[in-house]
């Protein structure tokens, strides 16, 4: 049977092109904020034409002192890459979460995922645990194959049961928990100095010394992002229910593996690189819903570009608030994604997102 909406869901289910319009020069304006602010500011104007001199053919004088050129291209687009990545792939793997569990407080971090990471990250970092692959250094390997093993261990403890998505959260749970139990029990066993390099981590941090960290995530969060927004279409239909998803020749369960299973990996690449950053990937897809539209055909692609610009902006609060020291990532998104999902609830808000 073709797999078609009826019109009133296609209505329902429109994109707002303001809304489109609005993420898109939400992003570049944040790109270059990221990019010019910070101790050593940077003149917008140069920066763009910096940057359009790269391109093919295009020769233009930035303007900027061979200091500053160094501080942009080796410093500050490294680390504006990484963020936008980031906040990029908790976002869209948050509104995957959303689509398939039909659960609009679904997160990244469901099934374990933080849990899992954590644990990797704290026996690499605490105890020396090498998982290191060509250039993976043993941490963001240790913190990814964390996550994936707790994901795995949610789907073992549900018996794969993807076709009760109640099943599959309670197991995630328990897992949670399982994970987070020896995450602080290895952490008491550390020394001051090492646990306080490891909770650096866990708070989420975007620092790097490189591109290495950017192109290690770039291939997940490309090829993640496609998979998710292919998928967008099957993601609104589940939204009416198991049942008439199947009449309407859709495979819930397949769905939801195919789903589950991108979104794991772009959120385990992602918090490998990161660490646990928070209430991005709760926040933003409700934020979408709210200025662009409710269908997944736009929350999806939207997710990804709208957490990449509050993921940026963010990091420039990270590195500018407390100069020279930093604040961890995930504290400053925890103040503003906190406060603001509240408001959402309290607005009576969350039974339409």
């Amino acid at each position: 049977m073709a797999l078609l909406l009826d019109r009133p869901v296609q209505h329902a289910f429109r994109v707002s092109p303001v809304g489109t319009l609005v993420t898109v020069g939400a992003l570049a304006v944040a790109i270059v904020v990221s990019l010019t602010q910070g101790a050593a500011g940077l003149a917008p104007a140069g920066v763009v034409r910096s940057l359009v001199d790269a391109l093919p053919g295009v020769a233009l004088d930035s303007g900027l002192s061979p200091v500053e050129e160094a501080v942009l291209w080796q410093i500050r687009l490294p680390r504006t890459c990484l963020a936008a990545l980031v906040g990029a792939a908790l976002s869209v793997a948050g509104a995957g979460y959303q689509g398939v569990f039909r659960n609009p407080l679904a997160d990244p971090y469901l099934l374990g995922i933080s849990a899992g990471a954590g644990l990797g990250a704290v026996l690499a970092m605490g105890f020396g645990l090498d998982l290191a692959w060509g250039p993976v250094g043993a941490v963001p390997a240790a913190a990814f194959v964390g996550a994936t093993l707790a994901v795995a261990g949610s789907a073992l403890v549900a018996r794969g049961s993807f076709a009760s998505p109640a099943t599959l959260l309670l197991s995630g749970v328990a897992i949670a928990a399982f994970f987070s139990a020896m995450q602080t029990y290895l952490l008491q066993r550390l020394s001051y100095t090492r646990a306080r390099e490891v909770l650096s981590w866990l708070f989420g941090k975007l620092a790097t010394d490189g591109w290495g960290p950017v192109l290690l995530l770039a291939p997940y969060v490309l090829v993640g992002v496609a998979v998710l927004a292919l998928h967008a279409r099957h993601l609104d239909v589940l939204r009416l229910g198991d049942d008439e998803a199947r009449a309407l020749g859709l495979d819930p369960v397949r769905v939801r593996v195919v789903v589950v299973v991108a979104a794991t990996l772009v959120t385990a690449a992602a918090v490998s690189v990161s660490g646990l950053i928070a209430f991005v990937g709760l926040v933003v897809p409700h934020v979408v819903r709210l200025v662009a539209s409710h269908s997944y055909r736009a929350v999806v692609p939207l997710s990804a570009l709208a957490g990449a610009a509050f993921l940026a902006l963010v990091d420039v609060g990270a590195r500018t608030a407390v100069a020279p020291a930093e604040l961890p990532v995930g504290v400053i998104t925890a103040f503003v994604g906190a406060p603001f999902f509240a408001f959402v609830l309290w607005r009576g808000r969350a039974g339409q997102l």
